[in-house]
């Protein structure tokens, strides 16, 4: 597929994964899963199945640049757009959008975020041409649902009609987005079968993004195309720099998928979770008989069940006694936290920067 391109997402921070993700080094360039690849190394490799490498692009904060360029020695530097300040997802995207379209108008775009497991990549591939054949015509924009496995009150949910797209009837018009519901809204949701796990991975035509930003986004539509010299020119950088700190900090989701009245979606199952705490990379994990999910190479349990555990690789620990909890030891800093209370990681970390400082 010589339009196909791929938009990779690495600028977040990951603050919820502390003490393994800090804002230096945030969790999409770590192997969280003990297996050899950074979280966005595995995106890429995955990406490369539908686009070459000089047809993959990484958004990412401008710190973040050496890091990528560590971990994807193969990717093209030019495609390494960086941001100069965190604005959410819109900007981002207006920015890779507009890149693109200089490159090739005809071109389309998978969206990706760059901390996600996929367990099944044959799925993954095969669902990822289907959606990139599916928006290749036509003034649509697409995103996939993930089949809901349990009321899950962590994700946001995509409800759909039955309404098909022409020409693919496993591609449904969206009804309405969800934010993260209820527990009581999320078991209606999953028992009316017309709900789906949103994943945040998009698929449009340059053509077809590119109208919908001018219509629901006027002013970052006007920011970012109204000249494209700058783009793939040394210019680039500077031109940037001058346009973002006006950008609004509006995600794609309110300001395009929410209001659009051609958004369709492709509901996906490949093994799919967004790792966005250290209990869903409990549940994507490997567990002991006492239900343990470690990694690590030299862990002893003894006398404790349902823990997450995560060592340095040439760190050996003793763990006793211990039921329920989160264990994260890295060089320099440890969590030991229970699990029930890892909605408040985020506020742990807001607290120690301000007594002991950033890092």
């Amino acid at each position: 597929m010589e339009n196909a391109f791929a938009v990779i997402m690495a600028g977040g921070i990951g603050s919820r994964f502390w003490p393994m993700s800090t804002a230096s080094n945030p969790k999409q360039f770590h192997d969280v899963l003990g297996v050899g690849e950074t979280l966005i190394q595995q995106t890429y490799r995955r990406l490369l199945s539908t686009c070459p490498s000089e047809n993959i692009l990484i958004v990412t904060s401008d710190q973040y640049f050496k890091l990528v360029r560590q971990q994807l020695p193969d990717l093209p530097e030019e495609n390494i757009l960086c941001e100069p300040s965190r604005r959410n997802t819109a900007p981002c995207l207006a920015y890779a959008v507009a890149k693109i379209q200089k490159r090739n108008p005809n071109g389309v775009m998978i969206v990706s975020p760059s901390d996600h497991i996929v367990t099944n990549e044959a799925e993954y591939n095969r669902v990822m041409k289907r959606a990139i054949e599916a928006a290749s015509s036509g003034n649509r924009l697409l995103t996939l649902g993930i089949r809901p496995h349990r009321p899950d009150t962590g994700y946001g949910y995509i409800q759909h009609t039955s309404k098909t797209l022409e020409s693919f009837s496993d591609v449904l018009k969206v009804k309405t987005f969800t934010e993260k519901p209820s527990l009581e809204h999320a078991k209606a949701f999953l028992a009316s079968g017309d709900f789906l796990w949103n994943a945040g991975i998009f698929i449009w035509s340059v053509e077809s993004i590119r109208n919908s930003l001018a219509f629901n986004m006027p002013d970052l539509y006007e920011s970012f195309f109204t000249d494209l010299n700058p783009y793939d020119s040394s210019a680039e950088a500077e031109f940037i720099a001058s346009i973002y700190s006006s950008c609004a900090n509006e995600s794609i989701d309110y300001g395009i998928m929410e209001k659009a009245e051609n958004v369709y979606v492709l509901p996906a199952d490949f093994g799919w979770s967004d790792l966005g705490t250290w209990g869903s990379l409990y549940e994507q994990l490997k567990h002991d008989k006492q239900e343990n999910a470690i990694v690590g190479k030299k862990v002893l349990l003894q006398d404790s069940s349902n823990n997450m555990v995560r060592l340095d690789a040439n760190k050996t620990a003793v763990i006793d006694g211990l039921s329920d909890y989160i264990i994260i030891d890295t060089q320099d800093r440890l969590l030991i936290c229970k699990k029930e209370n890892e909605q408040l990681i985020k506020a742990f970390v807001n607290e120690i920067r301000l007594r002991f400082g950033e890092e």
